[in-house]
Formats: C-alpha cells, sequence, structure tokens
C-alpha cells in the first residue's frame, strides 16, 4: 500500500489535500503537523522520514506569515528554505517522491503578464526569497521533485484567508476599503487539492516546477465585491453597504506585495488535460461549503 505524508495537515491546503487522500482505500495518507514533524527542526523531519518510511511527500508547512517575516527571516528560513531541502534529501535516499507547494512571491509582480514556469524569479521580501532559497534548495537535492506555484491561497480550513477576513468584518460594518490595484487569481484550496492529488497519483514521474491557480484574474477589490455578493446570495449574515478601492499605497503593510501575480498554469493543465475552473466558481464552492458547516 502506497503511503502519502502531508506536512502541514494543519494548514488550509494540507487539509483539503489529506480531506481528498484519505478514502482512497489503495493508499495510506498520513497527515503531519508540528507536534509530529516540526519543520524548525531537521532532527525532528529526519525521525519523522524514519519512522514514516512515505512513498510520495507532499509538502504543505510552510512559514506563510508575510509581514512577519521581516522581522523573523531566521525561522522562515529554517522552514520555507532548510525544511524543503532537507525532504528532498530524504525523498532522493528513499526512492520517494517529493511535491513541494510555493508560491507566487517568487516573482517581483512586475511583468504585467502571466508568468510562465521558466521566468525568471525575483523575490522582494524575506517571505518570498525563503520560499525561493526552498525551490532551489530541493531542485539541487532530488531533480525528480515537483513544485507546484499557487497564490491567493483561501478554503475552510486552516486558521484565516481573505475570504474569512472579508466575512468577519462585512458582518458587522457598513463600509470596507480593499486595495484595488494588486492583481492575481484567487484559489481555492478544494481545487488546488484536487490538481496536486492528480500530479501525486496518475502523474508521479513529472518533476520541476509548475504553476496552479484558478482561471481569470481579479484584484483583491474585485475579489472583495465577489465574496460579498456570493455571500448574500446564499444568505450568509452580512451587514455590508460600500466596499471602496483604494491603492497599495493607501494600505501600506511592512512587506512589499507583488502587483501583478498572475501565473500562466497551461503546462499543468495541458499534463493533466485538465483546464482549471474560474476563481469565481471556486469562491461559490467555497462559501456553499462553509454554509454547510456553520
Amino acid at each position: 500500500m502506497k503511503r502519502i505524508l502531508v506536512t502541514g495537515a494543519n494548514g488550509q491546503l494540507g487539509a483539503e489535500i489529506l480531506a481528498q487522500l484519505t478514502p482512497i482505500e489503495t493508499l495510506k495518507a498520513i497527515g503531519t503537523t508540528r507536534d509530529r514533524l516540526d519543520l524548525a527542526d531537521p532532527e525532528s523531519i529526519r525521525c519523522a522520514i524514519v519512522e514514516l518510511e512515505p512513498d510520495i511527500i507532499i509538502s504543505c508547512g510552510a512559514y506563510t506569515a508575510v509581514d512577519r517575516a521581516e522581522t523573523e527571516p531566521e525561522l522562515a528560513q529554517a522552514i520555507n528554505a532548510i525544511a524543503p531541502g532537507l525532504l528532498a534529501e530524504a525523498t532522493a535516499q528513499l526512492g520517494a517522491k517529493l511535491i513541494h507547494i510555493s508560491t507566487d512571491y517568487v516573482f517581483d509582480g512586475q511583468k504585467g503578464s502571466p508568468y510562465l514556469e521558466t521566468d525568471p524569479t525575483k523575490a522582494i521580501g524575506a517571505y518570498g526569497q525563503t520560499k525561493l532559497d526552498g525551490e532551489r534548495a530541493i531542485l539541487a537535492a532530488d531533480p525528480t521533485a515537483a513544485i507546484v506555484r499557487t497564490a491567493w491561497v483561501y478554503g475552510v480550513g486552516g486558521t484565516g484567508n481573505f475570504v474569512k477576513t472579508m466575512l468577519r468584518l462585512g458582518k458587522d460594518r457598513e463600509e470596507l476599503r480593499v486595495v484595488a490595484d494588486q492583481i492575481g487569481s484567487p484559489s481555492w484550496t478544494g481545487d488546488i487539492a484536487t490538481a496536486i492529488v492528480d500530479l501525486a497519483l496518475d502523474h508521479g514521474d513529472a518533476s520541476g516546477v509548475f504553476h496552479f491557480t484558478n482561471s481569470g484574474v481579479a484584484s483583491w477589490y474585485d475579489f472583495a465585491v465577489a465574496i460579498f455578493e456570493e455571500a448574500a446570495a446564499l444568505g450568509l449574515p452580512l451587514a455590508i453597504d460600500r466596499v471602496i478601492p483604494i491603492t497599495t499605497a493607501d494600505y501600506p503593510t511592512p512587506a512589499q506585495r507583488p502587483a501583478y501575480s498572475v501565473l500562466a498554469g497551461g503546462k499543468l493543465a495541458t499534463l493533466r488535460g485538465a483546464i482549471a475552473p474560474h476563481w469565481r466558481d471556486g469562491l461559490r464552492s467555497m462559501l456553499k461549503e462553509l454554509k454547510s458547516q456553520a
């Protein structure tokens, strides 16, 4: 029976991947969190791999606090760069497969057209640089590994994301101001997980860098407006009356964000024979799931 290890199994993407894998009777899905596999502790990583002997590792665990990474670069480096390299060394030694989740933040957002996997990388903050360092460490240790970059991730699981934040604020406020000059592709964990599971189980020989997001593009302002429209249609409680577009300069943050982070997903779509669903469809699915759990 094939053993698949999912790191970061309590995060929004890791939890979704584990949920999709668990019902498959021909494999054993094992989810780990920090108490069993601490990505900041190299010895914990080595011990867990020796104990679990996975055939496939899906590496979802990461340091994702983009702003806090500016003041905790060493911790971000340990989790996002050193740990993935150790996982890749382990899979190379075991003859196992590593699928690692990366980010649009490896790019500076200045291209203005969808980023290809072959485009030059240029991270603009500590978070993006540590994720880029992790990609490089993986490919140096295990060239058979697959890296999947995604962006603007949200889902029902995890501790928080843009959709959950908008719903929480929109429940009590009549007006919100949202950045309108950052462009990307909102991506639902349900669709990302489906692509990752498909890659793991049906395209295990695929290696290198891939991009996956939901199709279509939006600004954070567009996304917020859509969230409230779809939530209202489902009858979720809202007080919001106005969403006002603002610029990035109007909402300064410790870490710089890419102004344009749309990822071209044609390479993985061709491999899988499946085009990613539109981001608005993913949003609708997520909100229906959220409502069903209320």
